[in-house]
């Protein structure tokens, strides 16, 4: 009796905590994901030379997978064995899903229904208002999902059949791509990586589409997809997501090419539309895929510069992606314009958009630039590096994206701990973080008298 007491105990403590704060169940479970990941990697068997580990590296590639980041100190396709590689591709699968959507999942699997436990884990994790609408999103997240990387997995594996792989391993190699892909990931187990196929339409487009949509937000699949023929009735968020999410791709997609289009390191060399190809490609990677075809550390200083913003802000809500998100920017910019132009609400779409979206706005804005300020600073303390090369490592960490000039393997284990806590922070989110070392909720009774402050 003793175990089944002790195991109703552990359950009761679980949905009081769900209750209370879903927030901190959140980060309480990608912490035991994390650790369990780390234990997998640490093994032996886990690395191809079968000599364990060290514990740095194997903390901070499983802090990588379930985050969904893409850093890595040792190269993913020769530093671990094939068990190695089959950890890291869960724990991907794992991150993508989000571990309070798959908690959802095992619970409607085998009791048939949701409970409100449940529905609150997976709504904290989706960022879904509605319990109701949370059991179709987790079936829009789980469809999705497995029909996004099986396409993906069809197109990839005659790809790697071409390279010369036998089809053992152009399976296992193009499944492996289609997760990192569509979950932002960022991981390769191409030996020499992506750069010798830059110019390859038939993986750079895979890559674009797969980043779209992994990084668009499930909710915004879900609602387009139940409204696909009337656009007008898509929900401000799927509308602000998709045209903030554009309009930053095509931008960046111009800028890299004016950039980059005379640098012989990077596209110089290249016919004009491959050059066209490999600025798309890096104009979607900071959404946060960070998969890269041609090497980063290459790139002009100003290309590095943009993508800083562009990693900053990353992708959708309640995505594969990670960064301050773009309805995010969308808001901030929509309050700046309402506020220039003298109007009393901040209108979108024909919606007015409150007060308190604004405020929630800012604050993850100013906790994401906090923790980016913070890391890079501890950074500079335990490294010689330039501050261009480790605010752009630091903003990849931070927004789980991937891309890196090159320094992530050289770092002393100090400043990949950093990195580390950075890619937990970024992954359960900035809000989370903030209401899971929130106490409590404050509620006032008196008001004090308003007054408005000088600003500017």
């Amino acid at each position: 009796m003793a175990i089944p007491d002790a195991l109703g105990a552990v359950r009761d403590w679980v949905d009081r905590i769900a209750r209370n704060s879903p927030a901190r169940l959140a980060l309480l479970v990608f912490a035991t994901i994390i650790a369990l990941e780390t234990a997998l990697l640490s093994l032996p068997a886990a690395t191809a030379s079968g000599e364990r580990a060290p514990f740095v590296d194997a903390l901070f590639t499983a802090t990588s997978a379930v985050c969904v980041t893409g850093l890595v100190t040792v190269d993913t396709a020769t530093y671990w064995s094939p068990f190695g590689q089959a950890a890291i591709l869960v724990g991907i699968k794992i991150g993508g899903l989000g571990v309070m959507t798959l908690a959802s999942i095992l619970g409607l699997a085998v009791s048939r229904r949701i409970g409100l436990t449940q529905r609150m884990l997976a709504a904290s994790e989706t960022k879904t208002a509605r319990l109701g609408e949370v059991g179709s999103l987790i079936r829009a997240v789980v469809v999705a999902s497995l029909v996004f990387e099986a396409v993906l997995t069809l197109i990839l594996v005659p790809w790697f059949l071409q390279q010369g792989n036998g089809f053992g391993s152009a399976l296992w190699h193009g499944l492996f791509m289609a997760l990192s892909i569509f979950n932002n990931a960022g991981f390769v187990i191409v030996e020499g990586g992506l750069t010798p196929y830059a110019g390859d339409w038939w993986l750079g487009l895979p890559i674009v589409f797969g980043t779209f949509f992994g990084a668009i937000g499930f909710p915004v699949i879900l609602n387009v997809a139940r409204l696909w023929r009337t656009p007008r009735r898509w929900s401000l968020h799927a509308k602000l997501s998709l045209v903030t999410y554009g309009a930053l791709a095509l931008g960046a997609t111009f800028a890299i090419a004016m950039f980059e289009w005379t640098n012989r390191a990077t596209l110089a060399q290249l016919p004009a539309d491959e050059k066209i190809l490999v600025s798309l490609v890096h104009a979607l990677a900071p959404r946060s895929s960070g998969l890269s075809t041609v090497d980063v550390g290459d790139m002009r200083e100003a290309t590095w510069f943009m993508m800083d913003a562009l990693m900053f802000v990353g992708g959708g809500s309640a995505s594969t992606a990670g960064g301050i998100k773009v309805t995010t920017l969308a808001v901030l910019v929509l309050a700046i314009v309402a506020e220039a132009r003298g109007d009393r609400d901040i209108e979108a779409f024909g919606r007015r958009i409150g007060s308190s979206t604004v405020r929630l706005a800012v604050s993850v804005a100013f906790i994401g630039s906090t923790l980016v300020g913070v890391s890079t600073l501890l950074l500079l303390m335990v490294t010689d590096l330039r501050l261009d090369v480790i605010l752009f490592e630091v903003i990849s960490a931070f927004a789980t994206v991937g891309l890196s000039t090159g320094i992530t393997p050289g770092l002393p284990d100090a400043g990949k701990y950093v990195l580390v806590a950075l890619m937990y922070a970024g992954r359960t989110g900035t809000m989370t973080v903030a209401a899971a070392l929130a106490l409590r909720e404050r509620r006032r009774v008196i008001r004090m008298p308003n007054e408005r402050p000088i600003i500017g």
